[in-house]
């Protein structure tokens, strides 16, 4: 993420407190539409316009309720396509997730995900070239997923926290299905066999997760063993499930993305 500088910053609050739409300033400045609003916000604050509000809860720090089911399904995104950063021109850390634009539907779960989890806290959608980042700001970003820090995931460990463990163990499957929709896929695969001296074609379909990481694969193979799903490893970075009797497991509670 670019770092804008001062003058920058200046003359799209200027054009903003003229009546520009967010989006014009964005479009004209170069800068993300989401970072533009957060400017907006910042700048109405300061001035005494937005109306006060508690500050948001968290329910690692004050014991506020956490929906168990968004949450595995939400940290399985997150150690997929997430990653958490902060930036010295805002004052909080950022969680941002990846959505391939190719499955809007994932992309609608992913920030429902993030909205049940953090209902105080505004998200928004920055759009990429065939994707977009559901992005949400928050202090307690950390809190929620201890697993962030310097370097990429796969260059550190990524073991979950006792609570988090009770959480995935209790909702396995949306910690699969966060997995697979973030590193995975359902396809569909062929062979030919003989039958009566003549080749057909057998297509069958198969699950694939693919991660850098050897604790991230193990945390969703661990829970596949723990669901009584059959797997192996295909090579180096990836997980197949393909016996009959499993796919048609994964089929009832991750299945396709779409």
């Amino acid at each position: 993420m670019n770092v804008h500088s001062t003058e920058v910053r200046q003359r799209a609050v200027a054009q903003l407190r003229d009546g520009s739409s967010n989006a014009d300033v964005a479009r004209r400045s170069g800068v993300p539409l989401g970072t533009i609003g957060y400017w907006k916000h910042l700048d109405r604050a300061q001035r005494g316009e937005c109306p006060g509000r508690p500050a948001p809860e968290c329910p690692r720090c004050h014991g506020r309720d956490l929906d168990a089911s968004a949450y595995s399904y939400l940290l399985g995104l997150y150690l997929g396509d997430g990653h958490i950063s902060h930036h010295s021109e805002h004052r909080v850390p950022s969680l941002m997730i990846t959505c391939c634009a190719s499955w809007p539907g994932l992309m609608d779960e992913c920030e429902q995900a993030v909205r049940t989890v953090l209902p105080d806290n505004s998200v928004c959608r920055v759009r990429r070239t065939g994707c977009a980042n559901i992005k949400v700001y928050s202090k307690h970003l950390p809190c929620l997923f201890p697993q962030h820090g310097p370097g990429r995931k796969h260059e550190r460990r990524i073991v979950l926290e006792p609570w988090q463990r009770e959480i995935v163990d209790a909702r396995p499957w949306g910690f699969v299905r966060g997995l697979i929709h973030s590193d995975g896929c359902r396809m569909t695969n062929w062979t030919t066999r003989l039958v009566g001296g003549e080749p057909k074609r057998y297509e069958y379909p198969r699950y694939f997760f693919t991660n850098v990481s050897d604790d991230i694969r193990k945390l969703y193979t661990d829970t596949l063993d723990a669901l009584g799903v059959e797997w192996r490893q295909a090579n180096a970075r990836n997980v197949s499930v393909a016996r009959k009797a499993s796919v048609a497991l994964m089929d009832v509670h991750v299945g396709p993305k779409y």
